[in-house]
């Protein structure tokens, strides 16, 4: 089934996809002329598949829970914010605060993302093929940040128990955040999350960051970093 945005207005476009007929059999959509417009597919709750044929504004997909969402462009501020759980696929680049508290579920950024990628995950999974920009995973409290590219500086600043996975350089660390130890357990964890979403990579090539649990409670010695 096919909305043409040129023809339908968006709020109706996204209430039919909120609020899924469960006993309609129709559970593959395409949306074609996004024209950038915002919060295009925000709010599914339905395990359904939508094909997105152009590139999004603001939030897209933003929280999403169950449906699996493919953009067949770039992305502006927030895509997948407060996702929930299921899947994005950003075929192309994504602007800064992609995955934002996420709370589950996968987005997978097949081009760059921008400053700030995974800012206060809360155990989404973020896979970023390219690059990320400045403060990505700032604050991230659970989940994986996946970067198979390089990383821009202040990685992980304020990280809590994130996971930060980065391929390529790091520019630099942010507050708090170590490179930690690339063992057994977490090589087959993150070879685990390649196999399953079918990607060709080898956690071996990986370095690790996070938390030198630091900044958990407040001391003086380390206001500086506060």
């Amino acid at each position: 089934m096919n909305f043409d945005l040129n023809k339908k207005k968006l709020r109706e476009v996204n209430n039919y996809l909120q609020n899924i007929d469960r006993k309609d059999n129709k559970r593959k959509f395409e949306i074609l002329n996004p024209q950038g417009q915002h919060a295009i597919c925000a709010g599914l709750k339905d395990d359904i598949d939508v094909t997105i044929k152009g590139h999004t504004g603001y939030y897209c997909a933003g929280m999403n829970q169950k449906a699996n969402i493919t953009v067949h462009g770039n992305v502006g501020t927030g895509v997948a914010e407060n996702m929930m759980s299921g899947k994005v696929i950003v075929k192309g680049n994504a602007s800064q605060s992609a995955g934002a508290t996420g709370h589950g579920g996968t987005l997978i950024i097949e081009g760059d993302a921008s400053s700030r990628c995974g800012i206060s995950m809360k155990g989404i999974n973020i896979v970023v093929k390219g690059s990320v920009g400045h403060m990505s995973a700032f604050m991230a409290q659970k989940g994986n940040l996946i970067v198979l590219g390089d990383a821009e500086s202040d990685l992980g600043d304020s990280i809590y128990e994130a996971k930060i996975f980065v391929k390529g350089k790091v520019k630099s660390l942010g507050a708090d955040c170590v490179e930690k130890k690339m063992d057994k357990k977490n090589i087959d964890e993150l070879n685990k999350i390649f196999k399953v979403l079918n990607i060709s990579e080898d956690a071996k090539n990986f370095k690790r960051y996070g938390s030198a649990r630091n900044l958990y409670n407040f001391k003086i010695d380390n206001v500086s970093s506060y």
